[in-house]
């Protein structure tokens, strides 16, 4: 509707500032042949030529012509401005019908629905509703895990400070969840979060706790066995996980995601993000 309103009103300019235009008459010279007549037939009718010419007052100006062509492009210009913004608001409303369809879509999956409440790397209780209103890029893994676990964390960090260097985004808050919670205690999440971005938050809780927030996610985490030492591997899920503010899983990120398309992925869901 606010398209067609710039189109009428566009119209309406033009046409008034037609009207306002000096009077223009029109000025025609004829000049008449005399009637001739053909051998042997009827006379013909008197030859009449017309010039005409458009005058401003009474002499012919060119200025008027130009002003008249003006007037002709600025119409013109006016009438593609409307309906170039006709086309903008149908492809805007076309893309929110998409992003609000995609949301329902979000809704409807049994991903990251319910909620959890473990310990963060200070020992304060956390839930799932103490990080509604933020972004969030959270991983699951174990301090004890050799490479992957750093590299994926690394990554993670490396994205959230990008994000951080673009005034126009909000913060993103980077979360870890421990998959081994017999080893990860609050102290040792403590010392294994130093190494990462500075607003990374460890989390971990009963074995139940972290069960019940990674099953809500759909992380797999199995313990392998025990070596000679006691120390074992924990196979797990390895994904990072985008969280909107309204708490609802946006994206996942596996290991072939590299920094640059996960931070681009993350910025446009950011831009293109409605809230409930």
């Amino acid at each position: 509707m606010s398209g067609l309103r710039f189109i009428v009103s566009g119209l309406r300019g033009g046409g008034r500032l037609l009207r306002s235009l000096p009077h223009v008459q029109k000025t025609c010279v004829s000049s008449e042949t005399p009637h001739i007549r053909l051998y042997g037939g009827p006379p013909r009718l008197p030859l009449r030529t017309q010039l005409c010419f458009l005058s401003q007052g009474r002499d012919p100006s060119p200025s008027a012509a130009k002003l008249k062509l003006r007037t002709r492009l600025l119409v013109t210009l006016l009438f593609g401005g409307g309906l170039l913004a006709v086309w903008l608001y149908v492809y805007s409303e076309k893309q929110q019908k998409l992003r609000q369809q995609r949301i329902q879509q979000l809704q409807r999956v049994a991903l990251g629905q319910g909620s959890f409440s473990l310990l963060d790397h200070r020992g304060q209780r956390r839930t799932k509703r103490d990080f509604l209103g933020s972004w969030v890029l959270m991983y699951f893994g174990f301090t004890h895990c050799p490479d992957i676990c750093p590299e994926e964390l690394d990554k993670l960090s490396a994205v959230v400070s990008a994000l951080d260097r673009d005034a126009s985004l909000p913060p993103v808050q980077p979360l870890f969840i421990t998959v081994d919670p017999e080893r990860d205690d609050v102290p040792a999440l403590a010392r294994y979060i130093k190494d990462f971005h500075p607003r990374l938050i460890g989390l971990t809780g009963t074995s139940e706790e972290v069960k019940h927030a990674g099953q809500d996610y759909r992380v797999y985490a199995s313990p392998g066995p025990k070596d000679e030492d006691g120390d074992y591997i924990v196979d797990h899920t390895i994904l990072i996980y985008l969280i909107s503010p309204d708490g609802l899983f946006l994206d996942y990120y596996n290991r072939t995601k590299d920094q640059e398309q996960i931070t681009e992925s993350v910025r446009n869901h950011i831009k293109n993000y409605i809230r409930l």
